[in-house]
């Protein structure tokens, strides 16, 4: 990197952290620490809440998932502009009237203390275990680039994070997260534009699309019934659907984000606000991936994008059948590039179309097969390196065909948007063990000052685990595909919970709780037999939460005479 670059990334991580903290600065009780003085205005809360769930693995992994799989993971994201909806005229108002600083004291007026303890304890779980990942994603890439020790980088971002969250608290959160969001779209889109800009003279955008579509990058909607396919309409509208209702309906890193806003309205209009602009976004983010795929028609591509660790592969004694899976990789390489120069030049006709991707489709079968191959080694030879490269696509793109001053721009993309979600991680994670745990069943009848200080310590406490988790982030594919199934195992039983709690009011307390451990014991069983895709498994939680808690209720009830 150029010094224009790191003056550009490391001017942004200062400004956040020092203007995090600066705005933030003075006396604060837990309304101004844990909520922010319910000061947020609509565009404040829907920023956040966009930069919350936009972490650094949403622009450095999704890019890359685009590049392999095409455009068919946005379906992921097809029920979440339903499910805003349904949070508005469902949730947050609940939330407002009761006065809550947490989604899951709610839990305990309707039921009891252990139902919150429990709910809350899931909660902390998989959303302690998503923190590690948050800080894991960005810290591949310095490591990548200084080779500087992995687990110093995360320790490092990590404690950046910490200091400006635990100034400020949620104020300190919202009011970092308008600038990173702002530098995260710009960055974004100054990429497209360079990518576009970088493709042959006669290859304008609409002719790169058609290389796209006859790639078989193009496929966005996906309506077989295959239930062990990942990405499906049907997963994505109901699956999807479930699993952003308990996302942004019961995780405190979404509550706590909306909490702050002004009155219902402004927490509502930023939740629509979110909903009108995320899938675009989202769909955005997953063309830029297509279009770095298309450059690579014309520019030899990496035969494994992760080039520390398939320069350790070269070290071994298996240099001869490198050399082959080179040789073939290049011949695959060559072929595509002829047959898609002889589809531009035939003014890409429509009835050229199907003639291509015949002709395209064994050769991307061969580079796949061959990539597989050269994973197969790694997996062999090199049994603690990490043998997914799809994290490593648009970085590896970044660091070599980007212009000086962009590279920092976008590094500070990806910096900002990990720092923004995990800061909103730790702060959830901070106030969730403070006010569930802490206050309600530790340390209850104490002073104000004594849980602001009781949350700031929490804080600390999660940051050291999250990095701790980080380090061990070396451990599973790709990254953005990790976080939602984390998500997914436990996401569906709480939201079986709280649907119980506003739907079903004859449901009563033991049954609810004890179905909920049955169900996320279910759950847990049904993820490692790996029947079924995982997005389905919100649903699966969910209903066996719903259908459990009747039917223990029904059991339990006494008999009327």
């Amino acid at each position: 990197m150029s010094a224009i670059d790191w003056i550009i990334l490391c001017g942004t991580l200062a400004f956040i952290v020092i203007y995090g903290s600066w705005k933030t600065r003075g006396a604060q009780n837990m309304q101004s620490y844990v909520l922010g003085d319910n000061e947020a205005k609509w565009w404040t809360v829907g920023l956040s809440v966009m930069a919350t769930q936009a972490s650094a693995i949403t622009f450095m992994s999704t890019p890359g998932q685009a590049y392999h799989d095409g455009m068919g993971f946005v379906q992921f994201y097809f029920g979440l502009p339903l499910a805003m909806v349904i949070i508005c005229i469902t949730f947050i108002p609940i939330y407002h009237k009761l006065k809550v600083y947490t989604a899951y004291e709610f839990l305990e007026q309707r039921f009891d203390l252990k139902t919150r303890s429990l709910t809350a304890g899931l909660f902390l779980i998989q959303r302690g275990l998503a923190a590690g990942i948050t800080i894991y994603a960005p810290a591949i890439i310095l490591s990548t680039i200084l080779g500087w020790n992995l687990n110093l980088l995360n320790f490092i971002l990590g404690a950046l994070v910490i200091i400006y969250t635990v100034s400020g608290g949620t104020k300190a959160v919202n009011v970092t997260q308008k600038q990173q969001m702002f530098i995260i779209m710009t960055g974004m889109f100054f990429a497209f534009y360079v990518i576009i800009q970088s493709l042959p003279a006669d290859i304008t955008f609409s002719k790169a699309m058609l290389i796209a579509g006859a790639s078989e990058k193009l496929n966005i909607l996906d309506f077989s019934f295959n239930m062990e396919s990942r990405y499906t309409f049907w997963s994505g509208i109901t699956g999807g659907l479930f699993l952003a209702l308990s996302y942004f309906g019961t995780d405190q890193s979404q509550v706590q984000r909306y909490l702050s806003g002004k009155s219902i309205k402004e927490s509502q209009w930023g939740l629509i606000f979110n909903g009108i602009l995320k899938v675009p976004m989202q769909f955005f983010i997953l063309l830029v991936g297509v279009m770095v795929f298309v450059f690579y028609q014309y520019n030899k591509p990496p035969i494994f994008f992760n080039n520390s660790t398939y320069g350790k592969l070269h070290k071994k004694e298996n240099a001869a059948k490198i050399e082959d899976l080179e040789s073939r990789f290049d011949s695959v390489f060559k072929q595509k590039n002829n047959i898609i120069n002889a589809y531009i030049l035939n003014d890409s006709k429509r009835d050229a179309e199907q003639s291509i991707k015949r002709s395209l489709a064994p050769l991307l079968r061969e580079e796949k097969n061959i990539r597989e191959e050269v994973k197969v080694m790694i997996k062999s030879d090199l049994p603690h390196e990490e043998s997914n490269d799809k994290d490593y696509v648009f970085i590896s793109f970044i660091l070599k065909y980007l212009p000086k001053g962009l590279i920092g721009l976008l590094l500070a993309v990806i910096f900002s948007a990990a720092m923004s979600s995990t800061a909103s991680e730790l702060n959830a994670l901070a106030t969730t063990t403070t006010i569930d745990i802490y206050k309600r069943s530790i340390k209850p009848n104490k002073s104000d000052d004594h849980y602001v200080m009781a949350t700031k310590y929490y804080t600390v406490i999660w940051g050291a685990i999250a990095i701790g988790f980080a380090c061990v982030g070396t451990l599973f594919e790709n990254l953005i595909q990790f976080v939602n199934i984390i998500g997914s195992i436990f996401y569906g039983t709480i939201l079986g919970v709280f649907l119980i709690a506003f739907y079903f009011k004859f449901i009563k307390a033991n049954a609810v709780f004890f179905a909920a451990i049955i169900s996320e014991s279910l759950v847990i069983l049904i993820f490692k037999a790996d029947i079924i895709g995982y997005l389905w498994l919100n649903v699966i939680g969910c209903m066996f939460t719903i259908i459990l808690g009747f039917l223990l209720q029904l059991a339990t009830s006494p008999a009327k005479a």
